[in-house]
Parts: C-alpha cells; sequence; structure tokens
C-alpha cells in the first residue's frame, strides 16, 4: 500500500477533508598462428538466439482519443508521470462497482451522502521505458459521461491504491491496482475515464459498464 492523501469534497464545494493516511580488464591474448592449409576450417559460433519478448508499442499504436471501450477491455496510451518519466501504458478496467457507504467512514461526517465506486485494473508497461514507482488515475462518470460531481482521493480497505514497482521499466511488467472514487446518493456511475496525458484531456478513453 502506498502512502496517500485522503481527500473528498464536491465539484463547486471547498474542500472538506484532508486526512493523512497510514521507498575485467579485456585482454588482448597473442596471435594464434594461421592454421596449415591442410586443417579442417572450424565452424562459425552460433549466433545467439533472438530476444523473445513481446515488442514495445509506440505511442503511433495508442488507442485513439474518444474511443469507447467497455470493462474488460484493453486501452493502450501514452503516459507521462512526473518531470522526466515518459511511455506507453495499458490499461485494462476489470470492474467498476459500488462500495458500501460505510467503507467511508475514515472520511467522517463530510462523506455523509456518498457511495464508494471502486475502480480496478490493470496497469502494463508496453512501452519498455522506466516508469518505476508511477501511479495511474482514472476518473468515475456518470452515465451520460459527464462528472459525478464528487472528488476523492485516498484508499479503502476495501480499495488499495498501489503504484508501480521499481522494476516497472520493460515491456510486459504489470501490476494491479484500485481507483477510489465515489457518486452522491442516489446517483450512478456509468463509467470511467482516462485523461492525464495530451489530447486526452477534452477527449478522453471511456470504459462504460
Amino acid at each position: 500500500m502506498k502512502s496517500a492523501r485522503i481527500a473528498l469534497f464536491t465539484t463547486g464545494f471547498a474542500a472538506v477533508l484532508l486526512l493523512t493516511a497510514c521507498g575485467g580488464k579485456e585482454e588482448a591474448g597473442s596471435p594464434v598462428p594461421a592454421p596449415a592449409p591442410s586443417s579442417a576450417p572450424t565452424s562459425a559460433p552460433a549466433s545467439s538466439p533472438a530476444t523473445s519478448g513481446t515488442v514495445p508499442v509506440s505511442n503511433a499504436d495508442t488507442t485513439a482519443p474518444g474511443s469507447e471501450l467497455k470493462v474488460g477491455d484493453r486501452a493502450v496510451v501514452p503516459f507521462k508521470y512526473g518531470n522526466d518519466k515518459t511511455g506507453t501504458i495499458a490499461i485494462t478496467v476489470k470492474s467498476i462497482e459500488l462500495g458500501a457507504k460505510e467503507d467511508l467512514a475514515a472520511y467522517g461526517d463530510k462523506a455523509k451522502g456518498m457511495t464508494p465506486v471502486y475502480i480496478r485494473m490493470s496497469v502494463e508497461n508496453v512501452g519498455g521505458t522506466d516508469l518505476s514507482y508511477s501511479s495511474v488515475r482514472l476518473r468515475a462518470v456518470g452515465p451520460n459521461g459527464k462528472s459525478t460531481g464528487v472528488i476523492i482521493t485516498g484508499e479503502t480497505p476495501q480499495c488499495q491504491s498501489e503504484s508501480a514497482k521499481r522494476d516497472f521499466k520493460t515491456v510486459g511488467a504489470t501490476y494491479q491496482t484500485c481507483e477510489l472514487q465515489a457518486i452522491r446518493d442516489g446517483g450512478e456511475v456509468g463509467g470511467a475515464t482516462f485523461t492525464d496525458s495530451d489530447g486526452y484531456k477534452d477527449s478522453p478513453v471511456i470504459w462504460k459498464k
């Protein structure tokens, strides 16, 4: 579990809660005398087999902004983390489910009238660049694809937010995580969106339930 700041506020209102939760030297030998003409030629050493790993995916192969997917589908998107980590990742949303209202107990009274949303996903490094310790954020949206009106960060015991590990720097490296979101009581969640890359902010990829 990574350290996280827990915060919750509704659109149009000031923040209602901020809590802290819970890193040989190569030697040149003497030249070998040339073999006598009658000597049989030696066989050339066998070449090393080619690496059997997956070919890195470039940004040219990414999922187009505005694409509509279903839960279970995989989106390949460009990704930037911090000032110096850039690459290409694949996000597969495994499920989008409602949690129990009691799961938000750590948020206190300010979470009254809210129901948690758990977005469970896998994240894969498909570009082969060093994205160690990075993290991905998705946002819940309503049935109309618009914001739920609630912004929340952090985690609950039922939805643990994970970051990439130190070895998340090769093609095929994968980790699982859960994104905590929320809706107002009586509202509906229609899907989840990825907006955190240039070109996707105004035209996000959306996974619909």
